[in-house]
């Protein structure tokens, strides 16, 4: 009996031992900061990428990292034809439900015609119909496009407030690149980071410190802002960070005037990097203050003939990079950026939403599965 008493003694106290430690782990505080172990259980969106190669090895990139794809079409002569563009995504749209989406564009051509406006209204609604859930304009427009008269056509121009009505009505965001980095103008030595030396060395048709006689980096931005202020209840997505990505200054300036406006970050992390040497306290708290007007995304490109085990690499060792760069405190390096720079160490709850919730958001029911 003395024994029987004794063993249900230690079994009563090592069922409160046990308890006591499921109730500490429940009151246990969750790590502020997601790890690089946290990569691949994390649910992640691309939120502009360019997949134009009519072969699978993006996305199943995009499946092994648990990322979903955005991927933006453009009037882009680097690019395949907006209609190859439109055939690549529709067929992924079917092979891949739920993993992929996709924004639409439209062609320039045929501007000074009078049925232009009704013409490019049809060619979105048809895409619309096939599942596109956004529309691009890019810098071709305020950069490279002339009318017969030889005048630069500007985003502000009267002719394209139909279309942007139309997009208002049926709810659906405009994305726009429009200008370029402000190392644009700026001789090549002069650029801040790499990629955009590498870019404007061999696009020199863009690289403006070369075209004087074309309107500047603050005409650009003034047209941009015109046009928002014409439609102030268009959903507008600044990709490039909204070519505000020297100064987190600017750009908080510019999330203020446009509160239905967000930004996404494609292809200028390198940016980021190169203020957050300089002041990183001010760069993370801007992400911070701004964590539901962020959008995460690369520029990821995809072209056809890629080789595809490269692209799979490259795609992976660039998400992994932003990542640690914005999970964690560590000092690391990055192709764009000469020199160090510690890592952000952003909280989880502002990963989720520049990774995932800012996408849904913005894009409401766009990868769901058709």
């Amino acid at each position: 009996m003395k024994h029987l008493l004794q063993n249900q003694r230690k079994l009563f106290l090592s069922g409160l031992l046990l308890l006591a430690g499921f109730l500490l782990a429940a009151c246990a505080k969750p790590a502020e900061n997601y790890t690089i172990e946290d990569f691949l259980k994390v649910e992640k969106i691309d939120a502009h990428v360019h997949a134009h190669a009519d072969d699978p090895a993006f996305l199943e990139q995009a499946r092994a990292d648990n990322f979903r794809l955005f991927t933006i079409n453009v009037d882009y002569p680097d690019f395949p034809p907006i209609e190859e563009q439109q055939r690549v995504v529709v067929k992924f749209l079917q092979e891949y439900p739920g993993r992929i989406a996709y924004a639409s564009t439209f062609h320039m051509a045929g501007w000074d015609d009078p049925g232009w406006q009704e013409q490019v209204i049809r060619h979105l609604d048809s895409a619309f119909a096939e599942g596109a859930i956004a529309v691009k304009v890019w810098k071709n427009i305020g950069m490279d496009f002339r009318d017969q008269a030889g005048n630069l056509v500007m985003i502000d121009d009267p002719k394209f407030d139909p279309i942007f009505a139309h997009l208002q009505g049926k709810n659906i965001p405009l994305i726009g690149h429009l200008g370029e980095p402000k190392n644009c103008w700026l001789p090549i030595e002069e650029m801040t980071v790499n990629n955009d030396k590498e870019y404007f060395k061999n696009h020199p048709q863009y690289h403006m410190y070369l075209h004087p006689e074309f309107p500047s980096y603050e005409d650009q931005m003034n047209a941009r802002d015109r046009m928002l202020e014409k439609n102030k209840e268009l959903r507008f997505m600044g990709a490039h960070l909204a070519s505000l990505e020297w100064s987190v200054d600017e750009l908080e300036k510019f999330l203020e005037r446009f509160p239905k406006a967000v930004v996404d970050m494609a292809a200028r992390m390198g940016q980021v990097q190169h203020q957050s040497q300089r002041d990183r306290e001010k760069v993370r708290n801007f992400f911070i203050k701004y964590q539901d007007r962020v959008l995460y995304a690369t520029d990821l490109t995809h072209s056809p003939g890629a080789d595809a085990g490269q692209f799979k690499q490259e795609v992976h060792e660039k998400w992994l990079t932003d990542w640690k760069y914005l999970n964690t405190a560590e000092m690391m390096s990055a192709p764009e950026v000469d020199g160090e720079f510690q890592g952000l160490a952003l909280p989880q709850k502002v990963i989720d939403k520049m990774y995932r919730i800012n996408s849904e958001k913005t894009f409401p029911g766009a990868f769901a599965a058709r």
